[in-house]
């Protein structure tokens, strides 16, 4: 698409949206079936096999770290940006957003990849919000990304609204 765009979302997006996952969930989920199937073949503390309640544990954890695993990293996009759009991309599909479509830019600084959420105004392919990581700062930890402010600064001038005018 627009060669000229500025990449706003960290290079590690791919590594945190596909090889993370897979590599994290199909560990566990991969020790869990072996929990179940083959309880045998797993030693415990004292040598033996682990008692039942090691596989309930372990299916426990694998569903819920499954769970946080897609809210925190499976849905996030690749973000790039130029004076008139966003390039939203979930690596197998490329979607142009007009900055003018921006309501709301938001950014969760409690948690450490200090995702940022993008609110339409109207829906896209990707739906109605999308979320992507920014570029990792180091030290920076409850403060805000810098990247929240340029994409509010960019959907004003796209707006013609002042930088404190509109929901951005």
């Amino acid at each position: 698409m627009e060669s000229s765009a500025t990449l706003l979302s960290s290079r590690e997006t791919f590594i945190m949206k596909v090889l993370f996952p897979i590599l994290w969930i199909g560990g566990f989920a991969g020790a869990t079936v072996g929990l179940f199937l083959f309880p045998d073949s797993w030693h415990g503390a004292e040598g033996g096999a682990p008692g039942p309640e090691a596989k309930w544990t372990f299916l426990t954890i694998t569903l819920v770290g499954a769970l946080f695993i897609r809210w925190t990293c499976i849905r996030l996009k690749r973000v790039r940006m130029d004076q008139h759009a966003l390039y939203v991309s979930n690596y197998a599909k490329e979607i142009v957003v007009p900055l003018a479509n921006v309501a709301e830019v938001t950014e969760n600084r409690w948690i450490n990849i200090h995702p940022v959420t993008l609110v339409f105004h109207a829906e896209t392919e990707f739906g109605s919000r999308i979320v992507f990581m920014p570029k990792v700062r180091w030290f920076a930890f409850w403060s805000s990304h810098p990247v929240v402010d340029d994409i509010r600064r960019a959907v004003a001038r796209a707006t013609g609204r002042g930088p404190g005018d509109g929901a951005a």
